[in-house]
């Protein structure tokens, strides 16, 4: 089944290019069920990249999915014209009276600073908040993952001496875990990062388990079964050549950077890069989305008052 996205989003070609089946709004409405809803609380600079990135997993799934772009209020974004925002996205006050199947929320480029420093930080506190009624499962990328598991656990985040940089080995610690079947033993994930959070951080008592971490980078992927939540560390959403635009970026601008580690053939940044994550996050995504299927109700008000119900998501009644 397709993904149902707004009609005319920049976003649309691209899926359509590399065979991602999608669904106009105007398609959509004439059909007779329930697809699953999910918000995209889209953080990053380069939204119109970020919504192709994320479009692209989430729609790889043979159920309809449809996906609400969601913007902070408080915020003024620099990079992306006021007329996309406009045209495609939702601020959180026009969306918080909805119930979502699933919520993304990104990374943000504000990794450095103290979480009280970010200037919409108050408002992201309200919108984790309200997952807890108006979600029924949540992830949360990168910063975000940092972020939300902060508010929910208090669990801190350290700046490091280099910036986490590459494409790095991860290690699957649940095999069992419904979010990582089909994986791998071990597999590569994108990483682009000035901060982590560490193992010995975790609350015993926070229900938080680990699914994937890395010997050199830390901690990747966490589950948290009573929130119904997934906090992951790393990009494993990102493109083959997201790690290479941010290293040309930052020499451009005269900043001190490393080659991306693992990247780059012989680390020749004049030779193309080879992308060794994208099965795994399409596996990923894939798989959070059925175990969403398998567990998300029905009646989408119910969403927020029961973590079961009925899973038929499939035929409206």
């Amino acid at each position: 089944m397709p993904i149902r996205i707004p009609d005319g989003l920049p976003a649309r070609e691209t899926l359509v290019r590399e065979g991602v089946q999608v669904l106009d709004e105007s398609i959509a409405t004439r059909q007779d069920i329930r697809p699953m809803q999910i918000g995209l609380l889209n953080l990053m600079p380069n939204k119109i990249e970020t919504e192709a990135q994320i479009a692209r997993l989430v729609g790889a799934t043979p159920l309809q999915v449809e996906l609400t772009l969601v913007r902070i209020g408080s915020h003024v974004a620099r990079n992306t014209s006021e007329e996309h925002l406009i045209s495609f996205y939702h601020t959180w006050d026009e969306v918080k009276d909805r119930k979502f199947d699933g919520f993304i929320i990104t990374g943000a480029p504000v990794e450095r600073l103290p979480f009280e420093d970010v200037s919409y930080w108050d408002e992201l506190k309200q919108i984790f908040d309200w997952t807890e009624t108006h979600v029924h499962s949540s992830f949360f990328i990168c910063w975000g993952a940092m972020a939300a598991v902060q508010h929910f656990h208090g669990v801190p985040k350290h700046e490091l001496k280099e910036k986490a940089f590459g494409v790095y080995r991860h290690h699957n610690r649940k095999p069992e875990s419904p979010f990582l079947t089909g994986f791998s033993d071990d597999f590569s994930v994108s990483v682009s990062r000035w901060t982590d959070v560490r193992r010995e951080d975790i609350p015993e008592d926070s229900g938080l388990s680990i699914l994937m971490e890395s010997d050199e980078t830390g901690l990747c992927l966490l589950h948290e079964a009573h929130g119904n939540r997934l906090y992951i560390f790393n990009h494993i959403e990102y493109d083959s050549t997201s790690l290479g635009a941010e290293y040309q970026r930052d020499v451009s601008a005269g900043k001190s950077i490393n080659v991306p580690a693992n990247y780059f053939p012989d680390d020749d940044p004049t030779r193309t890069p080879k992308n060794r994550w994208r099965s795994h996050a399409f596996l990923l995504f894939g798989n959070w989305i059925n175990q969403m299927y398998q567990t998300t109700s029905y009646n989408l008000k119910d969403i927020g008052t029961e973590r079961g119900g009925d899973s038929k998501v499939r035929q409206a009644k």
